[in-house]
């Protein structure tokens, strides 16, 4: 029993670092242990980390751990493409060594030894487009164009020039520190790529996104009917309650298969686990990225309206108490007057409850168009390269 709860232990601790490392950041885990999960592991362990460098080696030491930090965290550097690939093969390398004997199996035919590796391929090839591609770089040549294609709503982009590239900052761009070029219609350096995710290369970061999703759900089913057909071709069932006598009823089998699957195939059951746990977080990334692009909207812009909603919020309750105070004023001169209901005064609207913000976001045209903007960019369509070869 001792690898059984190995094995959930480790699918345990997977699962809430995991979780912990990508998603702790969110709102919905404000103030719980997840958060403080995630400062440890983004912060805390660098952190102790480099005052153990300090205490050791002194200031040369942290020195050289200050440049190796700067080239892989502020440098472009290919550090976790490599880890991605060194993830994908691992993978696939112990789902052929451990499951492939099986196949073909009970409910599974032959075909999925090529489907699989067409399945890691295509995942590669999608990854590799999405590094390599240009985001869309916003440069003098191009800057007109871009100027034109994204018109300034006045609100969270506003017409100004950037200070690194001194060339007019179009709308919906951001100057990536790490990448040092304007990207248009930004949304996020990924480290993972590389790369910046811009304008041209979204629609190449949603379809990995999704592929790996899928990619890594069909792992999980695979491997799961691997171990159904093994069930079914050594007759488990059949042994549990013919020889041993167990009532063949779900509640009365279940743990005894479970118990035998744990012993027999603990590899497969590992590497499926490990994989149901990543298609879940893919399936997080992927929901909340289709909700940006349906609603023409990035990662850096949704910041960019926090922070506007925020400010404008406290704007209007600085308002709305003033004109609160001012009312309190008025009725405190008329009670003075003519005695006011106690329950009138109770069910009284405060003026703070009226406060209320409007998201207006311009770039939202409606669901189709939002996503012909992701599949045909704005830039790669004729138009856009017909005003690019007149100015030129």
């Amino acid at each position: 029993m001792e690898v059984e709860w190995l094995l959930v232990i480790h699918g345990v601790v997977t699962l809430l670092v995991l979780v912990s490392f990508l998603c702790g950041q969110w709102p919905i885990f404000d103030g719980t242990f997840i958060q403080k999960i995630h400062f440890f592991l983004t912060f805390g362990v660098c952190d102790y980390f480099r005052r153990f460098v300090g205490a050791v080696f002194g200031q040369r030491g942290s020195d050289a751990l200050f440049c190796v930090e700067y080239y892989c965290c502020d440098r472009p550097n290919p550090i976790l493409q490599l880890i991605y690939l060194g993830i994908i093969g691992a993978s696939y390398y112990f789902i052929v060594q451990s499951a492939f004997k099986y196949i073909p199996g009970y409910y599974l035919g032959e075909v999925h030894r090529y489907t699989s590796l067409l399945a890691v391929g295509g995942g590669i090839l999608l990854f590799l487009l999405t590094s390599f591609s240009d985001p869309g770089t916003v440069n003098i040549e191009n800057v007109s164009q871009y100027l034109s294609a994204y018109p300034y709503d006045n609100i969270i982009f506003s017409e100004k020039e950037c200070p690194t590239c001194k060339i007019p900052k179009p709308a919906r761009s951001k100057h990536c520190s790490i990448c040092d070029r304007c990207v248009t219609r930004f949304d996020h350096h990924c480290g993972w790529m590389n790369n910046c995710i811009g304008e041209r290369n979204t629609r190449y970061f949603m379809a990995f996104l999704l592929w790996h999703f899928l990619l890594c759900l069909y792992g999980t089913v695979a491997i799961g009917l691997v171990l159904a057909g093994r069930l079914k071709e050594l007759r488990v069932i059949d042994i549990l309650t013919v020889y041993y006598g167990f009532e063949n009823s779900f509640s009365s089998l279940a743990p005894h298969v479970v118990v035998w699957l744990l012993d027999s195939y603990n590899t497969q059951i590992l590497i499926m686990v490990f994989l149901a746990i990543v298609s879940m977080l893919l399936a997080g990334f992927l929901a909340y990225h289709t909700k940006l692009c349906v609603t023409n909207t990035t990662t850096n812009e949704t910041f960019k309206w926090q922070e506007y909603l925020n400010w404008k919020r406290k704007v209007n309750e600085a308002k709305a108490s003033a004109a609160a105070l001012k009312s309190s004023l008025g009725e405190l001169n008329q009670e003075m007057m003519r005695p006011v209901s106690k329950w009138k005064a109770f069910f009284r609207r405060s003026h703070l409850e009226e406060v209320e913000v409007v998201k207006n976001n311009i770039y939202d045209k409606g669901l189709l168009q939002n996503v012909s903007e992701i599949v045909i960019p704005l830039s790669t369509r004729r138009s856009f390269i017909q005003r690019k070869s007149k100015s030129g």
